[in-house]
């Protein structure tokens, strides 16, 4: 079943991993984000309402159109920072070696 969203005041339909768009630069921003393995209607719906939900728009659900949550974060700033410290535990950063022992 095709999944329709909005984004940019355009419409554009997801069907069978392919996108459908009037607007050519809209459907090639879908196009990269689209899975051609969604083959069952909640893999559709979920591809779509990641892509709508990337883009700010909405997705069509229940005759009515539904503004998208913007999906989680690939990549977080935890991922690159090193575990914290708790205070008392030595390291001291960049001036550490400067400090007084106790």
């Amino acid at each position: 079943m095709a999944v329709r969203i909005r984004i940019y005041g355009k419409e554009a339909i997801f069907n069978q991993g392919h996108w459908a768009c009037e607007d050519e630069s809209l459907e090639a921003m879908l196009q990269a984000l689209s899975d051609p393995r969604a083959m069952t209607a909640e893999e559709e719906e979920k591809y779509a309402l990641y892509a709508a939900g990337r883009y700010g728009g909405s997705i069509f659900r229940a005759n009515a159109w539904e503004v998208a949550p913007l999906p989680e974060p690939e990549i977080k700033l935890e991922d690159f920072q090193p575990p914290r410290k708790e205070p008392g535990q030595g390291g001291g950063g960049l001036f550490g070696m400067f400090r007084r022992k106790k």
